[in-house]
């Protein structure tokens, strides 16, 4: 049980109270502390001042955002290298296969990152090292808790002791080297035999303590003194979405995702703006939607430390090409010039799956 010192010592009077067991859900001791009234509540709490939306803005148009379009020579040794790859596939179409014509198929991609700073509180304790606490100033509110940031767009979490918010307890345990037999109930007896658990004792020998009736508290580190204060956790994280504006390639979201673009524009500030007058009118709808729907999402419990924004335009290539006197179709797409090609035209028994 844990005591309150007052005067550098334990107040033991009959009018003490007695604090609740440590592995018990304690009373709330920082109540009169402003700011930590609702501490251990759970869920982040709100930023102080939580920012307002940036009113719209023309975006810059870029200079150029056509790529040119993949070359023969290009789109042969993409696939050369994409069936190399594969152990079961052929290189009969890749190196034999007449590309009979291609097609571009250039895709967007919206990027919009939000980095933002979350704050929680919660009380914690660690054994009392023998200093006392540092009274007599009002504790700083859990968003004025100095900490360092960390590299912008980067996860990362820090805990923090406030400062003018810890006491010391006094740790008073009471063990048992014994307890009652839970296969006798304590009668040492079992069917009119003695138990063979206890061996007829009627007890259970303590084996956390070895039948010593005591063992270090983990609490105290056996110390019998531990320091509480209030603790505030801070995570920064980085909210990432994207939007797709494709031209009917065929191709998944996840294969579009996997590689990267010729980047057309970024902009990095606090708070980004939608793109208006971009040339693509779905990159304008979904600049907008996205920055609304960032705003509603994380202003209000998270501070906002900066938004990135980003367009790429990702290069696409549809190749048709002939082999055996019958018509197939591939992709090359991304800067990677990854391969994409369905139902390639010849692969070994050993690709069957059964």
């Amino acid at each position: 049980y844990a005591l309150p010192i007052r005067n550098g010592s334990p107040n033991l009077s009959s009018n003490t109270p007695m604090y609740p067991p440590l592995h018990a859900p304690a009373a709330n001791p920082f109540t009169n502390i402003p700011g930590y009234e609702g501490i251990g509540g759970g869920g982040y709490l709100p930023p102080p001042m939580p920012l307002q939306p940036v009113a719209p803005q023309p975006g810059p148009i870029p200079d150029n955002w056509n790529i040119p379009a993949l070359s023969e020579e290009a789109a042969r040794e993409a696939f050369k290298d994409y069936v190399q790859s594969h152990c079961c596939y052929g290189s009969g179409p890749a190196d034999e296969g007449v590309i009979t014509n291609t097609e571009s198929f250039n895709t967007y991609r919206l990027r919009l990152e939000t980095f933002t700073e979350n704050r929680s509180t919660e009380m914690a304790e660690k054994p009392y090292e023998g200093k006392s606490p540092v009274l007599g100033s009002p504790a700083p509110t859990p968003w004025e808790v100095k900490t360092k940031t960390p590299q912008l767009f980067t996860k990362d979490t820090e805990e923090i002791r406030v400062p003018y918010t810890s006491s010391v307890k006094v740790i008073l345990l009471k063990g048992h080297k014994s307890k009652q037999c839970r296969d006798c109930n304590g009668s040492g007896k079992k069917e009119e035999e003695n138990c063979s658990h206890c061996n007829g004792t009627g007890k259970d020998r303590c084996s956390k303590c070895n039948a010593k009736g005591k063992k270090k508290c983990e609490t105290c580190n056996g110390k019998k003194q531990v320091l509480t204060y209030v603790k505030v956790k801070v995570e920064w994280k980085n909210n990432v979405d994207d939007h797709l504006v494709e031209q009917n390639c065929s191709l998944t979201d996840s294969e579009l995702k996997s590689v990267s673009g010729k980047e057309l524009y970024k902009i990095t500030q606090i708070m980004v703006y939608p793109l208006h007058g971009f040339p693509n009118p779905d990159i304008v709808e979904a600049s907008d939607r996205l920055i609304k729907e960032h705003q509603s999402k994380y202003a209000q419990t998270s501070r906002i430390l900066q938004q990135r924004q980003t367009v790429e335009l990702i290069p696409v290539t549809k190749v048709n090409y002939k082999w055996k006197n019958k018509m197939y179709v591939y992709y090359v797409y991304g800067n990677e010039n990854k391969v994409s090609a369905d139902n390639y035209p010849e692969t070994c028994c050993c690709c069957v799956i059964m």
